[in-house]
């Protein structure tokens, strides 16, 4: 009489959670091969039919129904002990590359590569790439950052992320910047299209026909954005903008405008439009520290989403793209969500301020403002050295200032060009 195995007690979520397992495609084949086993066992269906349907020996059915039986879904994605492949690489072989990558340079390059370091240790591309993978390194990719050595730092950005997470009631928070010198080039030839197995191509030379600038303002809550494309950006158009803003928003409801510390925007004219009108309330993020703006995230889209690629005969051109870019994106805004927290922000800076300390003892130190009001001294030059000393310039060999003219004539008024017609001669 054959032996009846019993059928395996699967939960609805633990189903559903391997059917997910099977059906996702980064999931390991053996893995999925074995929530297949675990699926068919829990159906009713035997060892045998199993085995028959999966191409698969009667055995490791049995070996993979009673291990799930015993031990539940985590152990699909382990390997038992003594079984599979034996590592040919020690740890200390893998520790020797990952400090080999992190702490040295080859010779004459700034970075490794995956087949100059197999060459330098002696093992192949795959199991360099394999173990930095695993360890997620990345020479070949460097992100631009600055910290910043403001020393209101913590202030200001507590001020700034508070407006982001807790946004104060009856009131808007804005973000305002400029996106200033958006080129409009021309490419000088036109690009193939994209196609199956080539993507899109374009010139690397180009024609710029002008520039323009970009005033932008994000309303935090809801993501849409005003925008508005000057020339220039002085603080004559910045007003004009804080005036649209004014428009645009009417009534006496409070707007937080977050802005960086461009010198347009601490303007004397500038200061004195924002006391008057006094529901216009200004925060500014910390030195070099635009990434806490949220519209810097909204100018990325619109660089990579429609300037970039883009190709403008004139300014009227590029700007004409940025207006039907606003309307597209406030027909349907995806506001940006902050989620940062001022301790999260401010444990990140503390370990990157600790590695800096230890390339360039103090670099990370504030940089304090020197003070406008008092005058320096006037710097002693070498021709008041010799004449306080009695030698006259021309003896010491400096150089004399001499006139472009005589004095007289400088202060002489200029006299009005009259045509005159010389006479003809006699015959």
């Amino acid at each position: 009489m054959p032996r009846i195995a019993p059928p395996v007690q699967l939960p609805e979520p633990d189903r559903r959670e391997l059917e997910r397992w099977v059906s996702a495609h980064n999931t390991p084949q053996q893995v999925s091969q074995r929530c297949q086993i675990v699926l068919a066992a829990a159906n009713g269906e035997q060892n045998a039919l199993i085995a028959d349907d999966l191409d698969l020996n009667v055995k490791t059915v049995a070996l993979w129904r009673k291990r799930f039986v015993v031990e539940g879904s985590d152990c699909l994605w382990e390997v038992a002990e003594g079984r599979g492949r034996k590592p040919i690489l020690t740890a200390e072989a893998i520790e020797g590359v990952v400090e080999a990558t992190l702490q040295t340079k080859p010779a004459g390059a700034t970075h490794w590569s995956c087949r100059t370091m197999a060459k330098a240790r002696g093992v192949s591309k795959a199991t360099v790439n394999r173990i930095w993978q695993s360890h997620q390194i990345k020479p070949h990719r460097t992100k631009g950052f600055k910290l910043s050595r403001d020393p209101n730092f913590l202030q200001k950005l507590t001020d700034v992320v508070g407006l982001y997470l807790n946004p104060p009631q009856k009131a808007l928070v804005l973000c305002v910047d400029e996106k200033s010198q958006i080129q409009a080039l021309d490419r000088t030839q036109p690009g193939l299209p994209l196609k199956k197995g080539r993507c899109g191509t374009m010139t690397h030379d180009y024609k710029r026909n002008g520039t323009t600038t970009l005033f932008a303002a994000l309303e935090v809550a809801q993501g849409k954005v005003i925008g508005q494309c000057y020339a220039r950006h002085r603080h004559q158009e910045f007003l004009k903008f804080l005036q649209r803003l004014d428009a645009e928003f009417p009534g006496e409801v409070k707007l937080h405008v977050v802005m960086d510390n461009y010198g347009t925007h601490k303007h004397p004219r500038v200061q004195r439009w924002l006391k008057r009108h006094d529901r216009f309330i200004p925060h500014f993020v910390p030195t070099s520290s635009s990434w806490l703006n949220l519209v810097e995230r909204w100018f990325g889209e619109l660089t990579g989403k429609r300037i970039r690629r883009g190709v403008f005969l004139s300014v009227e051109d590029l700007q004409q793209a940025i207006d039907e870019f606003l309307v597209a994106w406030n027909n349907d805004p995806n506001p940006f969500v902050w989620t940062a927290t001022v301790e999260s922000i401010v444990q990140k800076l503390n370990r990157c301020k600790q590695t800096l300390e230890r390339i360039k003892p103090g670099c990370t130190r504030p940089r304090m403002r020197k003070n406008k009001g008092k005058q320096s001294p006037r710097p002693r030059l070498a021709r008041d050295h010799f004449e306080n000393a009695g030698i006259r310039p021309r003896e010491a060999n400096l150089p004399q200032f001499r006139p472009r003219f005589p004095p007289d004539r400088r202060l002489r008024p200029r006299r009005k060009r009259t045509d005159r017609v010389k006479s003809a001669s006699p015959a």
